[in-house]
């Protein structure tokens, strides 16, 4: 009983399939062909039960083998756990340094807000003083202009007259009124 047929291995299979089917009829008589079968065979339950055990792999050495693979993989787990809680804190350093950074950068932006307005309020009060001074500036040039266009009317007179004398002198007017009459 060492060497099992494998057309009765398949036999086997085939009528424990139908064992298992959920039509009533069918497991029956499967069942009854397995009892008919061992009882031609002379072959008893635990006779049945060592013909499988050869079939079914080493439960020792599958356990083995699957703890020593659980074993592999556990390992494998743990150095990724290991390995991502090292990128983990090395990722919060350098958010740290970032948050770090961040609130430097909003000081100095702060900074540098408070600073414009202090330049746009400095601006706006020279832009006020130069215009200012630029009213005041207009006055004398208004009152400059003011004497020189007088100046120049008082002189334009002056050499009219001028004119007149030299021109009477020189050209004696003649009384024309006698000859009107």
């Amino acid at each position: 009983m060492s060497q099992i047929d494998p057309k009765e291995i398949k036999i086997l299979s085939d009528i424990l399939a139908l064992v298992l089917e959920e039509q009533q009829g069918q497991s029956i008589t499967a069942l009854e062909a397995i009892k008919a079968r061992a009882r031609r065979d002379g072959m008893t339950g635990g006779a049945l039960k060592n013909l499988f055990q050869p079939l079914a792999p080493d439960i020792d050495r599958l356990t083995a083998a699957r703890k020593a693979t659980e074993g592999a993989e556990l390992r494998t787990l743990e150095n990724t756990i290991h390995t991502l809680r090292i990128q983990l804190h090395d990722r919060g350093e350098i958010l740290n340094r970032m948050e770090h950074n961040l609130r430097i950068v909003r000081n100095n932006n702060e900074n540098l807000k408070s600073q414009l307005h202090v330049l746009q309020n400095a601006h706006a009060e020279a832009t006020h003083r130069l215009g200012m001074k630029m009213m005041d500036s207009n006055y004398p040039r208004l009152m400059i202009i003011f004497v020189a266009v007088m100046a120049g009317l008082l002189a334009g007179i002056a050499g009219t007259q001028l004119f007149h004398l030299f021109y009477a002198a020189f050209h004696p007017v003649t009384d024309n009124a006698r000859y009107l009459y």
